[in-house]
């Protein structure tokens, strides 16, 4: 009976540590995401499954929007996500990079995109993290 109690103990624990993992893991490395819209079009279709890094710039503390440490900004053709001024998350190509670390956002699909050319350069702490991946 004891060692029963002790195999569910441990059991227990190993689903724990291992659902910790997970979530510091995407929270803090790496997230999928689905595409929506036409705005990235060719490049990217809606529904396209995005493979996202969310450490290629630098470790993010959630939900505050700063970074604990950077150790790079975005370069011209990444495909960037992030938060626009009306708190959507969106995805687009970046353009260039200010000095002060904030972005210049487009759309590939010109016609149906809002993008920095609408609400102009993005702030760096609104950056979530850059694709490495489409499927």
């Amino acid at each position: 009976m004891e060692g029963e109690q002790t195999g569910k103990s441990k059991t227990f624990r190993a689903i724990l540590l291992a659902l910790i993992v997970v979530l510091a893991l995407k929270l803090f490395v790496v997230d999928l995401m689905i595409t929506q819209g036409r705005s990235m079009l060719p490049a990217l279709q809606p529904g396209s499954v995005l493979i996202v890094s969310k450490a290629a710039y630098g470790l993010r503390i959630p939900l505050l929007g700063r970074y604990l440490c950077r150790w790079s900004a975005p370069r011209s053709g990444d495909l960037v996500i992030f938060y626009t001024p009306l708190g959507e998350r969106a995805v687009k190509r970046c353009s260039y990079v200010n000095g002060d670390g904030s972005f210049f956002a487009l759309g590939d699909n010109d016609l149906e995109s809002f993008d920095s050319r609408s609400y102009g350069l993005v702030p760096a702490k609104l950056l979530l993290g850059k694709v490495i991946a489409v499927k």
